[in-house]
């Protein structure tokens, strides 16, 4: 009878075995954000999903989710499906239930601060003001994880930075920005192969003599 009921109820969900790394693009949820700047997070891993042949075809822990092999490394890219400012609300779970360690998190996000289209990536830090890195920080209690910054410049004259970060980028911008999201794929792909420090010292060196 004990076997008939474990037969009948439904299966729980466990993680994959042996070590994975996480990759978590930021933004915002809906259709009307998928171009904004604000979603430059999403818009990368989705990317990096796409040419690897990925989907985010699941929901988990309040994230799409798509799961399989770059390379040699196995992976789990995410997308909250939470507002931006609560993003930790989907990746502390997600950490959780993979038992990622931080080094084996990377967090893709926009940067009010760079220069539309340069790359930054470190392997720890603050949030510098990112209200989703802030989320993010308070609920895994570290932060002591990489992250991959993306630049999308200050807003202009005395617009709000609120308002500026959920609007798409200006045409003269998007060429730039795509050429951005292509090498943001490279420095994740460089970052699952060889560790952030390599991917460090590749693209951020990149950017810095891009200027």
């Amino acid at each position: 009878m004990q076997s008939l009921i474990a037969r009948l109820l439904p299966k729980r969900e466990e993680p994959p075995a042996g070590e994975v790394l996480l990759v978590v693009g930021l933004g915002n949820p809906g259709r009307e954000y998928a171009l904004t700047r604000h979603n430059v997070g999403f818009q990368i891993v989705t990317r990096l999903a796409e040419q690897h042949g990925h989907s985010f075809t699941r929901v988990q822990n309040e994230a799409l989710v798509a799961t399989g092999r770059i390379g040699d490394a196995r992976v789990v890219l995410a997308k909250p499906q939470t507002w931006m400012n609560e993003s930790g609300r989907a990746v502390g779970p997600l950490v959780r239930f993979y038992k990622v360690e931080p080094a084996r998190l990377l967090v893709i996000y926009d940067d009010l601060d760079l220069a539309a289209g340069t790359l930054r990536l470190r392997s720890e830090g603050g949030s510098g003001g990112h209200k989703g890195m802030r989320s993010i920080i308070e609920r895994l209690g570290t932060q002591a994880f990489p992250r991959l910054r993306v630049g999308i410049g200050r807003p202009p004259g005395r617009m709000d930075p609120a308002a500026y970060v959920l609007q798409p980028f200006a045409r003269d911008e998007e060429l730039l920005m795509d050429s951005a999201r292509d090498r943001a794929v490279e420095a994740i792909e460089c970052f699952l192969a060889q560790g952030v420090m390599a991917a460090m010292n590749r693209f951020n060196v990149q950017a810095e003599d891009e200027r």
